[in-house]
C-alpha cells in the first residue's frame, strides 16, 4: 500500500482503470501517509478523510458498473486553501475566516470532482497567498521535506510540500507573482502558471485579481499536463476567462521536444543575488537545451528590472480594494459586537485581530498608491511599467518561441531567515513576477541539485499568451533528458522525513 504514493498520477490512473488497484485503496494509502508524516510537514490545514473515502468509493463504483472514467479518475489531489469548497473549510491561511464553510464550489474544485479527482484536503499557504514562503500563515509554517528547517516557498508551500513529501502526487496552487513556480523550484516538483484567465478564477478568494491565475502542481510533466486540461477552460462565471480552446497540453507533455526551438535566455535574470549553485544548474540547462536541439537566443528585456517595484505597488493596490469585503458584517471572524460598538469599531477591531501583520502591509501601502494625489504617481506608474514589459516580452517572443531562467535566485531559506526583511522576502520571484505582469504563461521545473548545500533547484519556462503547450513540449524533454542523465531528483533521491 505504502508503494501506490511514490506512482506518478499517470500511474495510479492507469491501475485504476485496469482494476489492478481500487480508488479505495489509493486513497487510503494517502491518507495513511499523511498521518504518519504531515504532523512534521504541516502541508495541511484541513484533512477531508471521509469525503475523499466517498469520493474514492464512486469512482470505483463508476467502473464496476462498466462506466468509462477520465483520465485522472481516483487520483488523490491536495488543494490549496484558496479555493472554495462546499462543505470543507476555506481559510485562505487567516484567522479572518477560520472555520468558515462555503456553501458554493469554486469552478475549479467543481472540475476536480467532475473529472472523479479525489479531493484529500485543503492545504496551507501565505495568508491571503501573501508571500514567499508559507511563513505568513495564521496556523503556522509548512517545512520543506527536503530540510524541514527550510521554507517550502510560497504562498503555495503547502501543495508543494505535499507533493515532496508523497502526501499526494497532484496538488492545485495558486500564482500571483510566482506562488506556484517558486515552491515547486525550491521542493523539486513541477509547477505551472497557466496564461492568465486559462483557468476560472471563480470561487477563489482573490488578492491581486489582474494577476491571481489557479494552476497545477505535480511531481512529473505528464501529470501536470494531465491536471491542466481539467481544470482549465472558458467560464461564464469568470469574466476574466478567455473563451478558447485549451492549448492541446497532453499531447506536448507526451511529444516533448526542443529540436529547432528558439530559447531566449534574458541578460536582466542573471547577475548579482543569484546563489552560484543556482546559476550553475541553470547554464547546465542552457547547454542541455543546445544538445537537444534548441538554438539559444540572448535576449535584452530592460523593463524586467522594473518589475518587482511595479509588482508591488499594483499587487497592493488590489488586495486593498479586495479585501475590504472583509469587514465582519457577513461572514468569517467578528470581534468586538458587544452592543456598544459602532459598525466601523467592530469592523476595526475584527481587521486588527483576523488580518496578520503582512496582510496589513499590504492593504497599507496599496491603500496609499491608490490615495488622492499619489494615484498617478505611484499606481498608474506602475502601470504604465506594466505595459513596458508586456511590450519586451511580445518583442522578445518575435525572437523566440520560449523564454528560460532560473525560477529562484537561491534554494530554499531556513525558516525565520527572512522573516524581519520584507525586501528580502520579495526578492524571491524576482525572475517569476515579469510573467504575471504580462499574463503569460510559465513553468517550473527540477533541474538538479544546487552542489553546496543539495537543495533542489528550478529551471523556469516561459510562453507566450495561450501557448501553454509549449512549456510542456519543452519541460518533458528536458524531464527526460534530466532523468535519463542524473535521476529525477524526487524519484531517485527522496528527501526523508
Amino acid at each position: 500500500m505504502a508503494d501506490l504514493t511514490k506512482l506518478t498520477a499517470a500511474e495510479i490512473a492507469e491501475k485504476i482503470a485496469s482494476g489492478e488497484v481500487t480508488a479505495v485503496e489509493v486513497t487510503e494509502a494517502h491518507l495513511a501517509r499523511i498521518e504518519a508524516v504531515d504532523e512534521k510537514v504541516h502541508a495541511f490545514l484541513h484533512v477531508d478523510r471521509e469525503g475523499a473515502l466517498a469520493q474514492a468509493r464512486a469512482v470505483d463504483e463508476k467502473r464496476a458498473r462498466g462506466e468509462k472514467l477520465g483520465p485522472l479518475a481516483g487520483v488523490p489531489l491536495a488543494l490549496k486553501d484558496i479555493f472554495t469548497t462546499r462543505g470543507v473549510p476555506t481559510t485562505v491561511g487567516s484567522k479572518i475566516l477560520e472555520g468558515w464553510i462555503p456553501p458554493y464550489d469554486a469552478t475549479l474544485t467543481r472540475k476536480l470532482k467532475e473529472a472523479d479527482v479525489i479531493i484529500l484536503g485543503k492545504t496551507n499557504m501565505d495568508e491571503f497567498a501573501m508571500g514567499s514562503s508559507t511563513e505568513n500563515s495564521a496556523f503556522g509554517p509548512t517545512g520543506n521535506p527536503w530540510d524541514l528547517t527550510r521554507i517550502p516557498g510560497g504562498s503555495g508551500g503547502g501543495s508543494s510540500a505535499a507533493l515532496a513529501s508523497y502526501q499526494a502526487p497532484l496538488a492545485i496552487g495558486t500564482d500571483t507573482g510566482g506562488s506556484i513556480r517558486q515552491p515547486a523550484a525550491v521542493t523539486g516538483t513541477v509547477g505551472v502558471k497557466p496564461t492568465y484567465g486559462g483557468v476560472s478564477r471563480y470561487g477563489m478568494v482573490a488578492f491581486s485579481s489582474s494577476l491571481d491565475q489557479g494552476g497545477p502542481c505535480a511531481r512529473t510533466v505528464l501529470d501536470a499536463a494531465l491536471l491542466h486540461e481539467v481544470i482549465a477552460g472558458h467560464d461564464p462565471m469568470d469574466s476574466t476567462s478567455i473563451d478558447a480552446p485549451v492549448p492541446p497540453v497532453v499531447e506536448a507533455a507526451r511529444n516533448g521536444t526542443v529540436a529547432g526551438m528558439r530559447v531566449g535566455v534574458v541578460k536582466q535574470f542573471r547577475g548579482e543575488g543569484y546563489q552560484a549553485g543556482v546559476m550553475q544548474r541553470f547554464e547546465e540547462s542552457v547547454e542541455l537545451l543546445k544538445e537537444l536541439g534548441a538554438e539559444i537566443v540572448e535576449l535584452d528585456c530592460p523593463s524586467f528590472d522594473l518589475a518587482l517595484a511595479a509588482y508591488y505597488l499594483i499587487a497592493p493596490s488590489e488586495c486593498s480594494s479586495n479585501l475590504a469585503r472583509f469587514d465582519a458584517m457577513r461572514y468569517g471572524l467578528r470581534v468586538g459586537d458587544d452592543g456598544s460598538r459602532s459598525a466601523e469599531e467592530v469592523t476595526s477591531l475584527t481587521r486588527e485581530a483576523g488580518f496578520g501583520a503582512e496582510v496589513k502591509r499590504r492593504i497599507m501601502l496599496g491603500t496609499y498608491a491608490l490615495s488622492s494625489g499619489y494615484y498617478d504617481a505611484y499606481y498608474g506608474s506602475a502601470q504604465k511599467v506594466r505595459t513596458l514589459i508586456t511590450r519586451d516580452f511580445e518583442k522578445a517572443f518575435e525572437q523566440v518561441d520560449v523564454i528560460v531562467s532560473p525560477t529562484t535566485p537561491t534554494t530554499a531559506f531556513p525558516i525565520g531567515e527572512r522573516a524581519d526583511d520584507p525586501m528580502a522576502m520579495y526578492l524571491a520571484d524576482l525572475c517569476t513576477i515579469p510573467t504575471n505582469l504580462a499574463g503569460n504563461a510559465a513553468m517550473s521545473l527540477p533541474c538538479g541539485l544546487a552542489p553546496e548545500d543539495g537543495l533542489p533547484v528550478g529551471l523556469q519556462i516561459v510562453a507566450p499568451a495561450m501557448a501553454d503547450d509549449r512549456l510542456y513540449r519543452v519541460g518533458a524533454a528536458v524531464e527526460a533528458a534530466f532523468v535519463a542523465r542524473w535521476g529525477h531528483p524526487l524519484l531517485e533521491e527522496a528527501p526523508s522525513l
